[in-house]
């Protein structure tokens, strides 16, 4: 096949072949589907086995923020889905090569079918946070938003408006508040992500940009190193087997030595069986330091490699005007320079709870492959110490030479091979930015920051605070968002943000903050196209048609709301720019398509539902070119080189602000403690707590779903010894506790995390009397989490925290 030319693609006539075959072995097999994700009628298997005319099959997709984000097949009867199958057959020779959706996105038609669906208009009528609403015409609920977005620019100017993060809804219109606010006057905008505002922040000042090789890489690797990357956690759907993930390479590669370094004996060590290093969390960077230093004492580097390609690992790569001073990594790990301690194993062992002798035989491992595969994933940088502690890992690959070959990455993230389709947008003229964890300081204190302290990018201050907030999609006020009840208490001050407006599907938590709350329309109920996430080397596109009508009741596409609502500002033509929602669809699908010929027309895709695309290289080890010709394909660094030493940083270094002194930059990374580590636990508060993403949601999506909630329940992870000295039992009632909050939650004792550390799982639905004792009986991790930001990208900390756990009598 010529890598131009369109592969894969599954025709709707193919799909029906498959979808009969399936069912009619089931019903031979007298097998009964699971109620979970189909329905229970005995009848299903002899419906199922053909479409009658009764009944319709409709292409259609999982819309979150997830890596896969796989095709779904609505079986619809009477305007309601009845159940939801996945990809059957295999779309290329491959035969792992279908994608198999989860629990979660076949169960979605429990949160479409939910009776508990928003379905009016509404307005606010007790107090903000109490949920209280009353039913309006959406004539009122326009007039309010517009009345209160002029009145919020002719008072206080764009930088008082803002939209939040709303990874619940993926599609190329699936944000259309941005393009809104561009044509009314402009925005505050915000940069970086929940997920990885550390990482992506800080690879840049190293790496140039933040890339790494795809999973598929590992099939050529002899030693793999996942360090707090579990991909059956946050990975889950399609992207193993047929997207040329981890677990595809895992069983094309059994020879390959694997190690996993992790807090916790995560799903993809009980699914493979690997071996499993327990650190304790936060002290990635203080590991490598303590690899460095064999690798440095047992001259086991890779020195030419540094010399060539790297600035500030050694004294003589160092910028001129830094010699001298003992700054390089080198320096740092024997002790020279910076906090002047010399990084041995036995340094480390304390630190990370690794016996020195693992560690020592880890640099060994390290030294001695042909190909070693590094990763990590956004765990350890979603820690207050997360900038400094990605850079760390990233050097593991760097200090042997182990980049741009085969069977090789960067240490960083996971690469994926994808198609680039934007979403719609417009220009905002408002430039300034504060980071995307910072928007509650900005509503309560905005006024006050700055670009040195606070990290606003485009100003030197902010010139307000936030008095108009806009909430789409996410559930990130304060389910999502640190320190909930320090959220809580900042939203419901009127005196401070003037006017929240949310659209959502469902009463979540963020829903209950509104003074106008509008009923959306699910991506299913919709026309749409939508690409995959972050998967492996296969780059899919889904075109999906509506499965059921989605204007049931009131409710109607945030879309059209949008149009609505720049007519009443005067801005609708801006706004539409000509077009509809499926006329924007199609704009912006043809213009990438044209950019890029593997991508199928507008129509022919229509035509199959689902496309496919396999890397014609099957993978393509990062950097691969850099490392063959430095000079001619350099880094997008200063130096074009793998900067070790960043410049740039300790001029931050120099001229930002921290009132903190556990916030800590520095031009090397090194390893700190940050806010919240385990050198801040106590006797009343003795464990580490971190988060992880779990099976039954991607980030909030499904917290809602009963069914999902009863088949994966809430908990808390606490090792089997610490439980023992507590006199707690698994399955018990616990408290979590420490000086945000206090959640009462399930206890799952278990072997299966590093003594001293508790793990609850993040995005459930927090449920908690908030004008009464304000303890959180729905198991949400942020009512426990700080809301300190990290030094660098201001990102989210929400790994670094530590609590109490104790009985519940």
């Amino acid at each position: 096949m010529e890598a131009n030319a369109p592969s894969g693609g599954m025709s709707r006539r193919t799909f029906f072949k498959g979808a009969g075959a399936a069912t009619a072995t089931m019903a031979a097999s007298g097998v009964l589907v699971d109620a979970l994700f189909e329905k229970a009628e005995p009848a299903f298997a002899a419906e199922a086995n053909q479409q009658s005319a009764e009944e319709k099959v409709v292409q259609s997709h999982c819309s979150c923020n997830c890596a896969s984000r796989c095709p779904l097949w609505m079986h619809v009867k009477d305007d309601e889905i009845q159940w939801i199958q996945s990809e059957t057959e295999p779309w290329d020779d491959d035969e792992t090569s279908r994608q198999r959706a989860c629990l979660r996105g076949r169960s979605v038609r429990r949160w479409i079918n939910d009776p508990d669906r928003l379905k009016y208009p509404m307005k606010r009528v007790g107090k903000r946070g109490e949920g209280k609403f009353e039913r309006i015409s959406w004539d009122e609920a326009i007039q309010t938003i517009a009345d209160n977005l002029k009145r919020t620019y002719e008072n206080y100017g764009p930088e008082a408006v803002y939209w939040t993060l709303g990874s619940g809804v993926y599609s190329l219109t699936g944000r259309p508040i941005g393009r809104l606010l561009a044509c009314t006057g402009g925005y505050l905008g915000y940069y970086g992500t929940y997920s990885a505002a550390q990482i992506t922040k800080a690879a840049p000042y190293m790496w140039g940009a933040k890339t790494a090789s795809t999973p598929a890489a590992i099939k050529d690797s002899d030693l793999v190193i996942c360090m707090g990357w579990s991909p059956s956690d946050s990975m889950m759907g399609s992207t193993g087997e047929s997207k040329h993930g981890f677990e595809w390479a895992h069983r094309m590669n059994p020879d390959a030595k694997y190690i996993h370094i992790d807090p916790r004996y995560n799903d993809t060590l009980a699914n493979s069986g690997d071996e499993w290093i327990p650190i304790r969390p936060g002290t990635d960077a203080a590991l490598v330091a303590a690899i460095a230093h064999v690798l440095i004492e047992e001259n086991l580097l890779d020195q030419a490699f540094l010399d060539t390609y790297t600035v500030g690992f050694d004294e003589h790569t160092l910028p001129e005007a830094y010699q001298g001073k003992n700054m390089s990594y080198r320096d740092y790990v024997m002790g020279a320079g910076y906090d002047k301690v010399e990084k041995t194993p036995a340094w480390a062992a304390e630190i990370t709870l690794i016996p020195e002798e693992r560690i020592v035989k880890l640099a060994h491992e390290l030294a001695e492959a042909e190909a070693p595969f590094v990763a990590q994933y956004y765990g350890i940088q979603r820690h207050s110490n997360g900038e400094l502690a990605s850079l760390a890992v990233s050097l593991l690959p760097v200090m042997v030479g182990a980049i741009g070959k085969p069977g090789t990455s960067t240490g960083l993230d996971v690469g994926s091979y994808s198609f680039s389709i934007p979403w719609i947008g417009g220009t905002n003229p408002c430039k300034t930015q504060i980071s995307i964890f910072t928007w509650a300081d900005a509503i309560d204190h905005g006024h006050e920051m700055t670009a040195t302290h606070d990290g606003v990018v485009g100003a030197d201050k902010l010139s307000t605070d936030i008095k108009f907030l806009v909430e789409y999609g996410g559930n990130c006020f304060t389910n999502q968002h640190s320190d909930a009840n320090v959220a809580h208490d900042i939203l419901v001050d009127e005196s401070k943000c003037e006017f929240i407006l949310v659209f959502e599907t469902v009463m979540n938590d963020a829903a209950k903050y509104a003074d106008i709350l509008l009923p959306d329309i699910m991506r299913a109920e919709q026309k749409g196209i939508i690409n995959d996430g972050w998967s492996g080397d296969v780059a899919s596109i889904t075109f999906a048609s509506p499965a059921t009508t989605g204007e049931k009741f009131e409710r109607r596409s945030a879309f059209d709301v949008c149009a609505d609502i720049a007519e009443a500002m005067g801005v609708r033509d801006e706004y539409l720019d000509g077009k509809d929602q499926e006329g924007w669809t199609r704009e912006i699908y043809e213009t990438a398509a044209a950019k890029d010929p593997r991508m199928p027309s507008y129509e022919e895709g229509y035509e199959i539902g689902e496309f496919h695309y396999r890397n014609p290289k099957g993978y393509t080890p990062a950097l691969a070119t850099f490392v063959a010709d430095p000079v001619a394909n350099p880094l997008k660094t200063p130096s074009g080189k793998i900067e070790v030493f960043s410049e740039k940083i300790q001029k931050l270094v120099e001229t930002w602000e921290f009132d903190d002194p556990r916030d800590v930059l520095c031009p090397v990374p090194i390893y700190t403690p940050g806010v919240d580590s385990y050198e801040d636990c106590t006797e009343e508060l003795p464990f580490t707590l971190i988060g992880f993403h779990y099976k039954s949601r991607t980030h909030s999506s499904w917290g809602g779903v009963e069914l999902v909630k009863e088949a994966c329940p809430q908990e808390v992870w606490i090792n089997t010894a610490d439980a023992e000295k507590l006199g707690i039992e698994n399955g018990e009632m616990v408290s979590v506790f420490n000086d945000h909050g206090e959640v009462h939650i399930l206890a799952k004792v278990t072997p299966r995390i590093i003594p001293g550390s508790l793990a609850i799982s993040q995005g459930a639905w927090r449920d908690a009397d908030m004008s009464g004792d304000r303890i959180d009986k729905g198991g949400c991790i942020n009512t426990l989490t700080n809301m300190h930001p990290s030094p660098l990208a201001k990102g989210n900390p929400q790994h670094s925290n530590v609590a109490g756990v104790r009985k519940i009598s």
